[in-house]
Order: structure tokens, then C-alpha cells, then sequence
């Protein structure tokens, strides 16, 4: 059974950081699989933030510099590292996955995720 549990968010003030992480269990080959983060704000329903694809990474325009997804050596953790937060990115971020994309899949679609986790609430202060 494949589980994605969420941790890391709360509230902090525009311009700090804050770091979300995505444990991943029931997946095999920590590398056979694509970990994508996705947030729900008062703007958008759900939109895409970033993905690690194997050793690639893909970002929204907007966190580009800001935000940084990587892969915790030795564990299935994916860590979504955030600096300089603005009050548009407070919302609720869930972790997807799924095997990993080929070129030209369409990894910023949530319908291309068949795992998700419950999700976990940011809050930015002005």
C-alpha cells in the first residue's frame, strides 16, 4: 500500500522558511518514482509548485529561486525547502507520486499523480 505523509507546515512570517517533507512508503526503488508538491491556495485550486522526476527537477515560475526540492539521502523523504516566502504561497501543500515521467508527460497536471498524502497547512504572515 502506498502512503505519502506530509509534515513541516505552520505559520511564519513573509520572508522567512520553512522546510515540508514527504515520507514515502510502499514504493519500491527510491529513484523509480517522480515526487511532485502541489498546494491549494485562496487563488487556485490546486496548482503545481515542483517536481523531482529521478535527478530532475521542475519548478512554478513564481517559486523559481525560492524553492528547492530534493531527496534526503538514505531515506524515502522528499523535502520541499522554502526561503523568502510571500503571502501567496500560504496554503494547504500535498505530496504526490508516481512512476517516473517520460519526456513529454505532463507533470504539472494533478491528474497525472495516483498517490497522494493528506496534505499539510502554511501559513505566511504579512
Amino acid at each position: 500500500q502506498v502512503q505519502l505523509v506530509e509534515s513541516g507546515g505552520g505559520l511564519v512570517q513573509a520572508g522567512g522558511s520553512l522546510r515540508l517533507s514527504c515520507a514515502v512508503s510502499g514504493l519500491t526503488g527510491r529513484y523509480d518514482y517522480a515526487v511532485c508538491w502541489f498546494r491549494q491556495t485562496p487563488v487556485e485550486e490546486r496548482e503545481f509548485v515542483a517536481v523531482l522526476n529521478c535527478y530532475d527537477s521542475y519548478y512554478l515560475d513564481s517559486v523559481k529561486g525560492r524553492l528547492t526540492i530534493s531527496r534526503d539521502n538514505g531515506k524515502n523523504i522528499v523535502s520541499l525547502k522554502m526561503n523568502s516566502l510571500k503571502p501567496e504561497d500560504k496554503g494547504v501543500y500535498d505530496c504526490t507520486a508516481t512512476p517516473l515521467f517520460s519526456p513529454g508527460d505532463d507533470y504539472v497536471r494533478a491528474n497525472s499523480y495516483p498517490y497522494w498524502g493528506k496534505g499539510t497547512q502554511e501559513t505566511v504572515s504579512s
